[in-house]
């Protein structure tokens, strides 16, 4: 396993949080798109414009050199799953809840991918990190009840949504790892997932009916589409240079800028004490699993 120097875990972190602020501005757009479209209707512009945009940039970006057979098959494996699984639940799950609640439950993603981790890398769990995912859960079970019952507007089996986006998340972020540790180049794994992930929602798509979209919400969605690669194309490099029980916590703080973003473009998005405690106390535990 090649050594991560000071230098790198420091460019690490600030990848991850790049990604992590990429990732709610995504969030926040993808609210505002999908007020009147299908979830499906916006993957289907989302992801292959980024796959678009990846292929052309890629003879300028992609070095050959490095090419793995068997890294490309891991990145492969992962495409199906990631981003085409998680950008289908979050879409969902954004457009039921919200973009602060379906984010701030996407703080789970550390927890799987610290238990995908010790299995799939041979990373070990401390108390302080089991001590940390009680306390995320925690936090996660207080964003749900925020208000009482009286104030919830969508139905409680939504929660297994971003729950399980989270899961997915936490697979596929030891699984690109190693496969980095093969091929150590982030455009090379986010080319190959996306190429995948856009030949199976181009499928689904085929499959079902709906109105045509109009070139202001194609525009929103291809927007979308453009920031979530650039987000995990920024999550890749950090996984190049640090460890995953560095970036998948910092990425996961991503619910903190969704605040910010939803202050201050949804105007009706209400911010309750609740909630920004139950944030809180989440990535609290957060830490704690960083720090473990």
């Amino acid at each position: 396993m090649r050594t991560i120097d000071a230098g790198a875990a420091d460019w690490a972190a600030w990848l991850a949080l790049a990604s992590a602020a990429l990732l709610a501005f995504a969030l926040i757009l993808t609210r505002l798109g999908l007020r009147t479209r299908p979830v499906i209707a916006a993957a289907a512009t989302s992801v292959p414009t980024a796959t678009t945009l990846m292929w052309l940039a890629a003879p300028f970006a992609l070095d050959p050199a490095g090419f793995n057979l068997t890294a490309t098959a891991i990145f492969a494996a992962c495409g199906v799953l990631f981003p085409i699984g998680v950008t289908l639940l979050s879409f969902e799950s954004n457009r039921r809840m919200g973009p602060a609640l379906s984010g701030a439950l996407g703080n789970l993603t550390p927890l799987f991918a610290l238990l995908f981790a010790a299995v799939m890398l041979g990373e070990h769990l401390t108390p302080p990190r089991i001590l940390g995912a009680l306390v995320i859960i925690g936090g996660v079970v207080l964003l749900s009840l925020r208000g009482g019952p009286g104030r919830r507007d969508w139905p409680l089996w939504a929660l297994w949504l971003p729950v399980a986006a989270a899961v997915i998340r936490g697979i596929i972020q030891p699984g690109v790892k190693a496969g980095l540790a093969l091929w150590p180049s982030a455009f090379a794994a986010s080319l190959v997932g996306y190429t995948v992930s856009t030949v199976i929602i181009l499928a689904l798509r085929a499959t079902q009916k709906h109105p045509p979209v109009s070139w202001r919400e194609r525009g929103m969605f291809m927007l979308v589409g453009v920031c979530n690669a650039g987000a995990v194309g920024l999550m890749y490099a950090a996984l190049v240079r640090g460890a995953v029980g560095v970036v998948a916590p910092l990425v996961a703080t991503y619910p903190l800028f969704t605040l910010g973003f939803s202050a201050l473009m949804l105007r009706t998005e209400k911010q309750h004490p609740g909630l920004l405690l139950g944030v809180a106390i989440t990535v609290s535990g957060v830490v704690l699993v960083l720090t473990g």
